[in-house]
């Protein structure tokens, strides 16, 4: 019969193989930040390209061009070398998420023969992208909702919230430049730069609350350091609080542009320190539980003639599992006394409680990722059965949330729960 000990290991190695899958993941999360980055900045040229009619952006997009492809291509070498190994329903989430980023990056050069002949507007280039960017970041999402560390899911956390917040500046930048290059200001699309504005904030909140202190610090000061903010509020403003149909310089546009540009970049810096982070607690916690194992066995004084097994051994399990030498009985086999079974109960109850803390901090970390999830699958069904914006759906939610003295979780839940009593097109805008 096989001894506690036996379990002990196995869970460590367990452990050990769930924490290689999940740096594999960590690096997965890293190349889509690189690559969504680059997508982002080629929509703005994109918008750039269209708006002028051809006349301005082309060989920026020539020259940034090969910067998308040298991020898709170190995305692929990733994805090559990424484990399909993965159990379980986190694991088919996660791979039909790549599956469906990777429909999305195959589809660009079409995007991009469309753009190229200026058969899209400024606006249809811009959702095309946005849909892109989007499969990118759910990517992301299943990554962090799959996380089996809790210091890991809090900073995958982290990052997700931050990267959503950025893909909203990116949004913030084209409904700007849109604004001022019309001329004229726009009741409708104030409302939704209003909207994209509180969403911004509302990411970089929980960023800041699952963030460690030293990336949260950086932030911080790049915000209140940077020239750049100073020129994108003044021109919000400008933009969000001038009475419809009043004019808008046109001139501020690229004023407006190269602002927003500049901060896109200033982030990609934090989200670059979030990927070292990520890195850097992948490799400690796998030596750590690595370390641990070997220790685990060394604690229990094994009896004299009994071989301890070499440390490489005991990282992999071979040759623990496949038994001692021939005629060599298993350590609980020997008739040891009270302080080796001593010893096995307090690395169980270490570990019990350990595995626990864990969890607790794992469920934590997935609620914040529910919440967004379940308030943006809402978002969808109201937007598509009742025919409203998403800024006007989301008001919805929040509306009938402080009207009920609800969460707006809870709205959103019943929101799903009702899905299919809603008739197609049933309803009128909020």
């Amino acid at each position: 019969m096989k001894t506690p000990l036996h379990y002990l290991v196995a869970a460590r190695q367990n452990e050990i193989a769930e924490l290689e899958q999940l740096g594999s993941a960590c690096a997965l999360v890293s190349r889509m930040s690189q690559l969504i980055h680059a997508l982002q900045k080629e929509r703005g040229l994109s918008n750039i390209f269209l708006a002028s009619e051809g006349a301005q952006g082309r060989e920026a997009l020539d020259q940034h061009q090969p910067w998308v492809q040298q991020a898709i291509a170190e995305l692929s070498a990733t994805l090559e070398a990424f484990s399909l190994g993965l159990s379980g329903a986190h694991g088919a989430r996660l791979f039909s998420a790549i599956a469906y980023a990777l429909q999305g990056i195959e589809a660009l050069p079409l995007l991009r023969a469309h753009r190229d002949g200026q058969r899209l507007t400024p606006e249809e280039s811009t959702q095309a992208y946005m849909r892109l960017v989007a499969g990118c970041l759910t990517v992301v999402f299943e990554a962090a909702d799959s996380a089996c560390d809790p210091d890991i899911s809090r900073t995958l956390v982290a990052m997700f919230h931050f990267m959503q917040g950025k893909e909203l500046t990116g949004q913030e930048r084209a409904a700007g430049a849109a604004a001022f290059a019309s001329g004229v200001c726009n009741a409708a699309r104030q409302h939704h730069w209003l909207h994209l504005i509180e969403s911004q904030d509302k990411c970089f909140q929980v960023f800041a609350d699952f963030a460690s202190p030293a990336v949260a610090a950086c932030w911080q000061t790049q915000n209140q350091s940077c020239a750049d903010m100073a020129v994108i509020e003044r021109l919000r403003r400008i933009a969000c609080t001038s009475p419809p149909g009043s004019t808008l310089d046109w001139a501020l546009n690229s004023v407006w542009f190269e602002a927003c540009s500049l901060r896109l970049d200033a982030m990609h810096q934090i989200e670059a320190l979030l990927a070292q982070e990520l890195e850097s607690l992948c490799g400690q916690k796998l030596a750590l539980a690595r370390t641990s194992l070997s220790q685990q066995l060394q604690r229990l004084h094994l009896p004299d003639g009994m071989p301890d097994p070499a440390p490489g051994q005991l990282a992999d399990g071979m040759q623990f599992f496949n038994g001692p030498a021939p005629g060599m009985p298993w350590p609980m086999d020997l008739g040891c006394g009270p302080q080796l079974g001593r010893s096995i109960l307090s690395l169980v109850q270490e570990q019990a409680q350990r595995l626990q803390l864990m969890q607790t901090e794992i469920d934590k970390a997935r609620t914040s990722l529910k919440e967004r999830k379940t308030i943006e699958q809402a978002k969808g069904v109201l937007m598509s059965y009742r025919q409203m914006s998403e800024s006007d759906a989301y008001k919805l939610i929040r509306q009938t949330a402080m009207n009920q003295n609800r969460r707006m979780l809870d709205v959103a839940e019943a929101v799903l729960a009702t899905v299919d009593l809603l008739p197609a097109g049933a309803g009128t805008k909020a």
